[in-house]
């Protein structure tokens, strides 16, 4: 089978989702083509020199409705000879773009893609564009459906994760971040964002709170245990499915949970005979990918099971990764894979995560496999593994490794 190699990642910088966000005047089209042209100019290809472009993007509402991915074409400085297909999987639409991208190529329907996401947070608001499963009663009682946060909450206690464990992650992530930044580490990756002068708007991730300690966490309100206990009763909804929690632990809140923030992020994705053709060197291959469904009531822990199917399909271990990149959509996800595998803290999400620069939903996918890519050229690492949990019990995986 033929090999999809990686020649270029990169990402805009994550700005606040909310009205006095950097980003909150730049729609989803216009930083979506601005993306597609800061990797078309950095590797200097013809208009038409991709197969297709895969966007993902979650709220497909409003300025991301329809198809966001054939609009970004036509705003960009690509031919309008190349398609463009909108897809969601949720949080990981961004990596199942890339992995799509990837299967592609290795089964010979096109030469390259460019793939990636966008979410305008701040502008496109968190589901407005309503869902069968939260608003469908025959759906959600059947299920079991609960908010996310509640489900992160049912993972922490069901697990036996503390309101300090996951404070400390959340600082620890915090400080792994502004400890990337400070030392450039994501230098090769970030595109500023300039707008129509050419004047820079954004060219940092504006959300990162690096003064965050645990005594600041520790006066947070948990965020979901008023609609858990006392309005509609979710957890009262979650114990009819797991009887055997006695009460829910809501540890989760604000600062220990990902944030709201807009972003995009693209991977250019080829086979050899593409690299050859415009003078680009490989910087990593896409070994595996895979995707699994999981309970849609704890709904997060798919990072679990799709890494177990993802070393299954190829005969590797959890030693033969050498670094780990953990959507931290809440602590507690990313506490439950390091303990389900027993993996050195200091391996997972060694530059911070969502919690600390935040979780453009579209684009995630995308900016960890980037994220990836970078740290294990800046160690000099060989092998890696991307996952992020999915809304409605789903996870989504890939391993990337140098050439």
């Amino acid at each position: 089978m033929t090999e999809a190699y990686i020649y270029d990642a990169i990402r805009t910088p994550r700005g606040k989702g909310r009205k006095d966000g950097a980003l909150h005047e730049v729609t989803s089209l216009r930083l979506s083509a601005l993306t597609l042209n800061a990797l078309k100019a950095r590797n200097n290809l013809e208009g038409h020199a991709v197969e297709d472009v895969i966007w993902g993007n979650v709220t497909q509402v409003m300025e991301q409705g329809g198809c966001l991915a054939r609009s970004a074409v036509l705003a960009s400085d690509l031919d309008q000879s190349i398609p463009g297909l909108a897809i969601n999987r949720f949080c990981a639409s961004g990596m199942e773009a890339v992995n799509l991208a990837a299967n592609q190529v290795k089964g010979g329907a096109g030469q390259a893609y460019i793939a990636g996401g966008v979410e305008m947070m701040g502008r496109v608001a968190m589901g407005s564009d309503g869902a069968a499963i939260a608003v469908d009663p025959t759906l959600a009682m059947d299920t079991y459906f609960v908010p996310q946060g509640i489900s992160a909450d049912i993972i922490a206690t069901e697990y036996g994760f503390s309101r300090e464990q996951a404070d400390a992650l959340a600082v620890e992530s915090q400080r792994r971040a502004k400890a990337a930044w400070d030392d450039n580490r994501f230098a090769k990756s970030i595109i500023p964002v300039l707008d129509q002068n050419g004047l820079t708007i954004l060219e940092h991730d504006e959300y990162m709170r690096p003064g965050t300690d645990m005594q600041a966490l520790g006066a947070l309100n948990a965020s979901f245990q008023m609609m858990g206990e006392v309005m509609p009763g979710f957890d009262a909804v979650a114990k009819l499915k797991y009887p055997h929690l006695e009460k829910i632990n809501h540890i989760h809140h604000a600062g220990n949970s990902s944030g709201i923030v807009d972003g995009a992020a693209a991977v250019l994705i080829g086979n050899k005979e593409f690299g050859e053709r415009y003078g680009l060197k490989p910087r990593a291959r896409i070994k595996a990918t895979a995707k699994i469904g999981t309970d849609p009531t704890i709904m997060l822990t798919g990072p679990v099971p799709v890494t177990e199917k993802i070393l299954a399909e190829t005969g590797m271990k959890i030693s033969d990764l050498d670094l780990f990149e953990v959507n931290e959509a809440f602590a507690a996800v990313v506490m439950r894979f390091m303990q389900a595998f027993d993996v050195d803290p200091a391996l997972v999400n060694p530059n911070g995560g969502s919690i600390a620069m935040g979780h453009p939903l579209g684009a995630t996918g995308a900016m960890i496999i980037g994220t990836l890519l970078d740290e294990l050229e800046r160690q000099d690492k060989e092998c890696g593994l991307a996952t992020l949990c999915i809304a409605s019990g789903m996870g989504a995986a890939t391993i990337i490794e140098r050439v």
